[in-house]
């Protein structure tokens, strides 16, 4: 991630299940292309195409755990950026709960000093939906862009439309601790409207200038699980 960054992958999850006397589990994995892969409102693929693929595993108790592999471009040379996840989710009376842990990995040697972690809270109720990630353990030097404290708060609202499409509008804002007086002021806000129907999903975003990626993206999606 770094200077640009990452993710609207849409994965369904069928999946693999896997049964014991106390309890049952599932293990899906998932494939997808897109037309450029962004993350938060900016590019991770220097506007170009990424594919992915990962594996999970859910439990009925709501842990659940995971791996996600990706394609990135931050124009330093093509890379790769693994996920690793996991965290508990859950309802009660309605309310959609999620809270878990992700660690960003970029193997290649032009992305060093990326990695970060994110403790992260998602909500929902109803067609509304929200969240918060926290930064944590990251690569980067202090006080400096996606170094420890940086926050990202997100609102979405989704409904179904005719003919089984749905319309997911969301709101989201980055703000980075970081000292000004060297790296000046980086936080952002983004909007973005998602149109999906089956396993494509066309993206209409946008991004505040101070993402350093504010052109208007509009982008073509298509994933698939087994």
């Amino acid at each position: 991630m770094k200077a640009n960054q990452k993710k609207l992958f849409l994965g369904v999850a069928l999946g693999l299940c896997a049964v014991s006397s106390s309890a049952m589990a599932e293990v899906s994995a998932n494939f997808g292309v897109t037309s450029n892969y962004l993350w938060r409102g900016v590019t991770q693929s220097a506007d170009g195409p990424s594919v992915s693929g990962g594996l999970d595993y859910s439990h009925e108790s709501g842990f659940y755990a995971g791996t996600w592999l990706g394609s990135v471009d931050w124009g330093n040379g093509n890379g790769s950026e693994v996920d690793l996840y996991l965290g508990y989710s859950g309802e009660s009376e309605g309310f959609g709960y999620d809270v878990g842990y992700i660690y960003y990995h970029y193997p290649e040697t032009e992305y060093d000093d990326s990695d970060f972690g994110e403790v992260y809270f998602n909500g929902s109720f109803g067609d509304l939906g929200f969240g918060l990630a926290y930064t944590t353990n990251s690569d980067a030097d202090d006080d400096a862009p996606f170094a420890d404290g940086d926050l990202y708060y997100h609102v979405s609202y989704g409904f179904a439309l005719p003919e089984d499409y749905s319309l997911t509008l969301t709101y989201g804002y980055y703000s980075f601790d970081v000292d000004e007086s060297v790296y000046g002021d980086w936080d952002y806000g983004h909007f973005q409207v998602d149109v999906a129907k089956g396993d494509f999903t066309f993206t209409v975003s946008k991004a505040d200038e101070d993402s350093g990626d504010d052109d208007t993206k509009f982008v073509v999606s298509w994933g698939t699980s087994f």
